[in-house]
């Protein structure tokens, strides 16, 4: 017998003690946000690269870009240090396959932001080109882009209808929290969950929170024979 694991992704570290408690208390990835144009969460590149060499094997770095062009990301990846690179803007064509060429052995997830149906053909058109799709409620198309933390779920009803139309993981954020996530976890079936501001208080990791929420999460592991 053997479960089916939701993994949980922990975002906005700030610090190597931050990474090291989201770790000890079961993440199974931590997100490490680089300069964005709105939202909570960045940091400099250095202390990315200082957290991002702190965490053991067997837990993935994100790294959070809102660059869009492969040269810009590649030398992002290269200063920081982190083994995934999630992308959340919209990148430009061909980026993905130049990125699979420049950062061999990185994984890279793709942002969708959630805000309407057209979320599903964005999702099932850059699939194949990823290893992973993030779910976000973000809107990119404001005058200052939003492209993560705003704390706000979406509507998970599409979330669901993307999951089962992609063969990508598909990983779930937005708005989530310990009193919602095992709900989230039921209508969607994702893959993994991310989660930022659900377990911070006045911006730092709460401890208690940030339990509640990997163990709301966990209760929806599965039993397979």
């Amino acid at each position: 017998m053997f479960q089916l694991r939701v993994r949980v992704k922990i975002c906005c570290m700030q610090s190597p003690l931050e990474a090291a408690i989201a770790v000890a208390a079961g993440a199974d990835a931590v997100g490490l946000v680089s300069r964005m144009p709105s939202g909570p969460g960045p940091i400099s590149e250095s202390a990315i690269a200082e957290i991002a060499s702190t965490v053991p094997p067997g837990v993935a770095t994100f790294l959070l870009t809102c660059e869009q062009t492969a040269g810009a990301i590649i030398a992002q990846q290269r200063r920081c240090g982190a083994n995934t690179i999630q992308i959340v803007d919209e990148a430009e064509p061909g980026v993905h396959a130049e990125l699979r060429a420049g950062l061999p052995g990185i994984s890279i997830v793709q942002v969708i932001h959630v805000r309407d149906e057209s979320a599903i053909t964005a999702a099932v058109g850059v699939a194949p080109e990823v290893d992973a799709i993030l779910l976000d409620s973000g809107n990119p198309s404001l005058a200052i882009k939003e492209l993560g933390g705003t704390g706000r779920a979406h509507d998970w009803a599409i979330s669901r209808a993307i999951r089962e139309a992609v063969k990508a993981p598909v990983y779930l954020a937005g708005g989530l929290n310990a009193g919602n996530v095992a709900s989230a976890i039921a209508a969607v079936s994702p893959f993994g969950v991310d989660v930022c501001s659900g377990v911070r208080t006045d911006g730092a990791l709460d401890e208690a929170k940030l339990r509640a929420f990997i163990k709301a999460a966990r209760s929806t592991d599965v039993a397979l024979p």
